[in-house]
């Protein structure tokens, strides 16, 4: 990637309905009019012997759960290389079902030197607000460590005043930005909070939308585009 680069990044969480041919019509169709660079989905369902849907794209994935036959978690997938993928998993469980949330961090190389960082989160549910917030600073602690472009973006679970404050504290100390939306209605909501963000630093935001695709995810994707 080089300076002055343009490129795409959405961001989704497609409720496990990856496999289905409906959620892969209706992502061909957001790709064609919304060109990306990344995709950068949460809740994602694949069959642990098949290959990702879109071939000619590179991905990696972070499992917070793996069965026999299937693998969920969050996966990022890029047409540019990745110079390094890095799975984590929340140090808590979530209350109701004792599973872990994980997060990954990919590094995509520039061409000036250092790289751009993505960062996909989908962020501990169904625990205290504390509890919430080591979480997040343990993302933070490892941003910090980056000296360049970052994109982080997600489901952040910020359903409360609350948590939503924390996640504010948390863009802060990093130095992140909140990139806004056209149609800010078709992000998804719980109890009037917005759940879905992309953030981002060190990048120019060219534009940013929230895309109706209600007929196939619980949530809509975020698109946002940037000029290196």
């Amino acid at each position: 990637m080089v300076r002055g680069e343009e490129f795409g990044v959405l961001c989704w969480n497609t409720q496990k309905l990856t496999e289905t041919p409906r959620f892969q019509r209706a992502l061909a169709a957001v790709l064609a009019d919304f060109p990306c660079l990344f995709l950068v989905l949460q809740e994602v369902k694949l069959r642990a012997k098949d290959n990702w849907l879109l071939p000619h794209w590179s991905f990696a994935v972070a499992p917070n759960i793996q069965t026999r036959r299937s693998i969920y978690g969050v996966l990022t997938a890029s047409q540019y290389a990745f110079t390094e993928a890095q799975a984590r998993l929340s140090k808590k469980r979530e209350g109701m079902f004792a599973t872990h949330k994980s997060y990954m961090l990919s590094y995509h190389s520039l061409a000036e030197g250092g790289s751009l960082l993505v960062v996909n989160v989908h962020a501990i549910n169904f625990v205290r607000t504390h509890q919430f917030s080591q979480e997040i600073e343990l993302i933070k602690a490892e941003l910090l460590e980056h000296r360049g472009p970052l994109i982080v973006a997600g489901d952040f679970n910020v359903w409360s005043r609350q948590r939503r404050l924390r996640l504010l504290q948390f863009c802060r100390s990093v130095g992140l930005k909140h990139a806004i939306m056209a149609d800010p209605h078709h992000i998804k909501t719980y109890r009037q909070h917005p759940l879905d963000f992309i953030f981002y630093r060190d990048l120019s935001l060219q534009k940013a939308l929230a895309i109706d695709t209600s007929t196939v995810s619980d949530h809509n994707p975020l698109y946002a585009r940037f000029k290196l």
